[in-house]
């Protein structure tokens, strides 16, 4: 048996330095916000290479606080993908904006920047990339699109904590970086969590009245804010974690090398990184043209696989209202169908890898027959 992932095996690797930091926490009842929150802000900060970050309960509520922040509102449009977890869609629509999407790359699987002008209406506010599976979107030309137009760049990096696209980090490319600390996320808490990062000091500022019901100080509400603080624990927890993040970051591109290696041989589609990118592998997906039929075969023979994501954002009935149907995307919707995520983890053993490619190959060979 092979899990898909095993959160037990990294707790068992810091459990000591985790139990002195939450009881630290305990033993000084800063429960929300706090010391160890700042000092995690500040620690996330210097390694998205920014110059500010702000924590909130989740990345989602990331995402809605960047909009607002950027005054991104009712009648305003912002450009984005389906290839995503829904919450970059709903966070838009709780701006009150109206989401537009445009479909991937077919190499990158990120958003193709050559489709965004064509996407580009007077109602234009926001351009937000996702960083899929760990790989930054090809954010050079997106940049140049948004500031010829004057638009603002939020950049959905809830899968990304550390990539590097020409050596910047992953949020800090555009005006505004939303992060995730999800449990199961490269950086995770131990519940939810996320974060804001920019080198803006007014949209900082900005952040932090949203996040704590429009406090300047207490009960000094000078906008209308929310209840999205980061809890004490989480920010002790992530603090610990930052100790350890490169190593398990590097571990897990090796996990991805030795994929690379042993599937060399067959007819899946692997991750494809660009040189000038430093991929960090939240998800190590190949492309299957049978992906359901492999996917039982896998599970039946103990190996814990996933699909990052089976129905994309503008085939969701949640989200029909927005008018879109079936072929308007049509990479998004191949991905969809042949997408297929292997377990990647840094605790991942040599001899797990090898049972999770013997399996895939066995799949394979049933599929082809």
């Amino acid at each position: 048996m092979v899990p898909f992932l095993d959160l037990k095996a990294q707790y068992r690797t810091i459990k000591p330095q985790i139990d002195v930091a939450v009881s630290r926490v305990i033993e000084s009842a800063q429960f929300v916000l706090g010391p160890e929150v700042t000092a995690f802000e500040d620690r996330f900060a210097a390694y998205c290479m920014v110059d500010h970050c702000r924590a909130v309960n989740s990345g989602t509520s990331a995402l809605h606080l960047a909009l607002l922040a950027a005054d991104i509102g009712p009648g305003d449009e912002v450009i984005t993908v389906s290839m995503t977890f829904v919450a970059t869609t709903a966070a838009i629509l709780y701006s009150g904006a109206k989401p537009v999407f445009v479909d991937v790359d077919p190499v990158t699987w990120t958003m193709n920047p050559a489709l965004i002008e064509a996407a580009i209406t007077p109602r234009t506010k926001a351009i937000l990339p996702v960083h899929l599976h760990g790989l930054m979107a090809d954010m050079d030309p997106i940049m140049e699109i948004a500031r010829r137009h004057g638009l603002v760049i939020i950049e959905d990096a809830a899968q990304a904590h550390g990539a590097e696209y020409r050596g910047r980090r992953a949020g800090s490319v555009g005006d505004l970086g939303c992060f995730s600390f999800y449990p199961g996320k490269n950086l995770g808490a131990y519940g939810e969590g996320g974060a804001v990062v920019t080198n803006n000091p007014d949209l900082a500022r900005r952040i932090s009245l949203l996040r704590d019901w429009g406090q300047e100080s207490k009960y000094n509400h000078v906008v209308p804010g929310y209840n999205f603080r980061m809890d004490g624990i989480q920010g002790a927890v992530l603090n610990v974690k930052m100790d350890h993040l490169e190593s398990w970051t590097e571990a897990r591109r090796a996990v991805a090398t030795e994929y690379d290696r042993m599937l060399a041989e067959f007819p899946f589609g692997t991750p494809r990184a660009p040189m000038h990118s430093r991929h960090v592998y939240h998800v190590y997906a190949v492309r299957l043209p049978r992906r359901d039929d492999a996917l039982k075969f896998l599970h039946d023979g103990g190996i814990g696989v996933g699909i990052h994501y089976p129905v994309p954002v503008h085939l969701q009935k949640a989200y029909a209202n927005l008018g879109y149907r079936a072929g308007d995307f049509p990479v998004t919707e191949r991905l969809a169908n042949e997408f297929l995520s292997l377990p990647i983890y840094p605790e991942l053993q040599t001899g797990q890898i090898s049972d999770v490619v013997a399996q895939l190959q066995k799949a394979a060979l049933v599929e082809a027959a």
